[in-house]
């Protein structure tokens, strides 16, 4: 494969942004199999984007011949005081994880935090050398990368999140690093603090994050107060109603779907178009959106600017996008519904420390 389709590869949709393109290149050019990860906290069910569109990038990355792992960040998760911090439970989802992602990405790695802290002998000593050139208030404002703003009472441990999360890219020795658009503050403190250790700078890879099924929410919003409304806003698990999950049989991802904001003849900030966009178009060369005889037939679209062209131009109804948006996404989902059927995580139960 040409240097030329590689790139393409991992900079199509749903990329947002490579950092920088002249490095990827140079990079690909030089090295046959880079060394790529992504890294993810462990919590929730698995979900329409931290499944199948991350997953959508990660298989790209592999067609472009680059060595793929899924860095399962239990650590991390025990420190954002996910699942409750109980470690059988961590340990429970863990799996939970590394088999869908092994099932949904066929040949990637998987790496447990614990198990690179165990036989990297100097990640600690790695870990103060990386915190000296950070300050607190710095360190502070990176908190978004876990979800939280720094006004929240936070724990000491807390603070160590952003170096931990630094330096598992030196400790992996990692070539290219990937994640949502969320956790570029993490990646841009990664460039400013590596060269000054005289350590490897990764090319950085951040994907288009999809936003939850409800209207989103504006920067006047008062659970906004951040103002990083894409943090506010990204389809979660902690919000199953608004998102759609892996386990969600037709019915409910239609019912999801259906219920979701879309205003008639508006494309910005519409999450049923940028479902078609990031997740449908992906997958497909061309997309059909059904319709009444007596409103034209069926009509098929090769790109996604054809198709947001008619939706504006109101040449296609809400009701028929999303009726065509829910059939796309149950095929994609339904390999890994059965595959887990019968074997869904319980997320429910009460978890004791």
């Amino acid at each position: 494969m040409d240097i030329e389709d590689r790139l393409f590869l991992i900079s199509r949709d749903p990329t947002e942004e490579v950092v920088t393109e002249p490095e990827l290149r140079t990079l690909l050019e030089t090295v046959a199999r880079p060394k790529h990860y992504i890294g993810l906290e462990i919590s929730g069910m698995l979900h329409l984007g931290s499944l199948i569109l991350t997953g959508f990038k990660i298989n790209d990355f592999i067609k472009a011949q680059v060595q793929c792992t899924v860095f399962l960040a239990d650590w991390h998760t025990y420190i954002n005081d996910k699942l409750h911090g109980n470690w059988a439970k961590i340990k429970e989802i863990s799996e939970y994880y590394s088999e869908a992602f092994r099932y949904f990405c066929p040949g990637i790695s998987i790496e447990l935090g614990s198990e690179l802290y165990h036989r990297t002998n100097d990640y600690w000593k790695d870990i103060v050398r990386f915190s000296k050139h950070i300050s607190l208030p710095r360190t502070i404002r990176s908190l978004t990368i876990m979800g939280r703003t720094g006004r929240e009472n936070l724990d000491i441990a807390q603070l160590l999140y952003p170096p931990m999360q630094s330096v598992d890219i030196k400790a992996l020795e990692l070539d290219i690093v990937h994640a949502g658009m969320d956790q570029r503050k993490i990646h841009m403190l990664v460039r400013e603090i590596f060269p000054k250790l005289g350590w490897k700078v990764p090319v950085s890879v951040h994907h288009h994050l999809l936003p939850g099924l409800s209207e989103p929410l504006t920067p006047e919003s008062s659970e906004a107060s951040s103002g990083d409304t894409e943090t506010f806003s990204k389809m979660s698990k902690s919000n199953p109603a608004s998102g759609i999950l892996i386990h969600d049989n037709e019915e409910t991802i239609r019912e999801k779907i259906m219920r979701g904001f879309c205003p008639l003849g508006t494309a910005e900030n519409n999450p049923i178009l940028e479902l078609i966009r990031y997740v449908v178009f992906h997958e497909n060369n061309e997309v059909v959106i059904e319709r009444p005889q007596k409103y034209g037939g069926s009509v098929s679209y090769a790109t996604f600017k054809e198709l947001e062209r008619d939706y504006v131009d109101k040449k296609i109804h809400a009701m028929d996008l999303k009726a065509a948006t829910a059939k796309y996404l149950n095929l994609m989902i339904e390999p890994v519904r059965k595959h887990f059927k019968g074997r869904e995580p319980n997320f429910d139960e009460t978890i004791s420390h």
